[in-house]
């Protein structure tokens, strides 16, 4: 089970993290992904990591605002969020899935519940 949290109303150029927690294991061998879904359109793919090693992988329109982190114990993701512009705003899921990190939707097993971001302008 994930639990997403840390979302709220921002304004433009301001930050947030977001926190994707595991509950009842950890991310060992688990890839996590972070997508977002705004009023109206599907859902996208933002970011995902491995906990094997390796960097984050990024959308054209996070990279270089956005970071992924995790901690030690890899029990929780983070999503830092930079620069944040309007159309960042979307309700944010996270995701996890055995295996190598994906940015297909459909590939990953478990999903937290959503937290909204929103940016004004």
């Amino acid at each position: 089970q994930l639990q997403a949290s840390g979302g709220g109303l921002v304004q433009s150029g301001g930050s947030l993290r977001l926190s994707c927690a595991a509950s009842g294991r950890t991310f060992s061998r688990y890839a996590v992904g972070w997508f977002r879904q705004a009023p109206g359109k599907e859902r996208e793919f933002v970011a995902a990591v491995e906990w094997g090693g390796g960097d984050g992988y990024y959308s054209d329109s996070v990279k270089g605002r956005f970071t992924l982190s995790g901690d030690g114990a890899k029990k929780n993701v983070y999503l830092q969020m930079n620069s944040l512009k309007p159309e960042d705003t979307a309700v944010y899921y996270c995701a996890s899935r055995r295996g190598p990190k994906t940015v297909l939707i459909t590939h990953y097993d478990y999903w937290g519940q959503g937290t909204q971001v929103t940016v004004s302008s």
